[in-house]
């Protein structure tokens, strides 16, 4: 009976894992990578930290959406997904500046995900920017 009672405390220990990672990721410091190609041109991978609250990490809808607003601007989200480990959305903003911008993240654990944003920006018809963003997010520890 003993190995059958490990057996449930093992499962159910995975169960709230995956559950874990459903509703957040944890909070703390992290460590985002970033591999950008802006216009055709790669530039050298970039890590800086980020600092999450607890209401933050709980929250991937909001910390992870984009936020832009502009001059003579404005902006709406078209598309938006989420589930248990994923989180999509889709960006268009039309005005003085006119940009399309999609994304679409990945949560492995509440200590990893990974994402791709793709952004493209003109005025009138000449075209700004195409820049590709690939993001890997890594959980360092507590904040400091």
């Amino acid at each position: 009976m003993y190995p059958f009672i490990r057996l449930a405390a093992a499962s159910m220990a995975v169960i709230a894992a995956g559950a874990a990672a459903a509703e957040g990721i944890q909070p703390g410091l992290w460590k985002i990578t970033s591999m950008v190609v802006n216009n055709g041109m790669k530039s050298p991978p970039h890590a800086n930290t980020r600092c999450l609250t607890a209401a933050q990490a709980s929250d991937l809808a909001d910390t992870f959406s984009p936020r832009f607003g502009g001059v003579n601007t404005t902006c709406k989200r078209t598309q938006y997904e989420k589930s248990e480990r994923q989180l999509s959305w889709r960006l268009e903003c039309r005005g003085q500046l006119n940009m399309d911008s999609t994304a679409a993240f990945t949560f492995f654990s509440p200590l990893r995900y990974t994402a791709t944003i793709a952004t493209k920006s003109w005025i009138a018809d000449q075209q700004l920017m195409d820049s590709h963003v690939a993001l890997e997010g890594e959980y360092l520890g507590a904040c400091q």
